[in-house]
């Protein structure tokens, strides 16, 4: 089951992100991803999680356990 929720998320990374750009250099690549995971986490809504964002349902669940 965990491999599933990492090859999908490497699917995710290539067909968004990779496969539309040529970067020229490592550091480019590096910086592009870094700012897509950013997306990917913080503002992109998924729908296994009800249109919310990995953030939103982390920080839900952080909420409900403290109290």
């Amino acid at each position: 089951m965990d491999n599933v929720l990492v090859e999908r998320l490497w699917r995710s990374v290539k067909y968004e992100e990779v496969y539309l750009k040529r970067y020229e250099t490592m550091v480019e690549a590096h910086a592009n991803w870094k700012t897509y995971l950013l997306f990917y986490n913080d503002r992109r809504p998924h729908s296994a999680h009800g249109r919310q964002t990995p953030s939103e349902v982390y920080h839900a669940q952080l909420d409900q356990a403290a109290a």
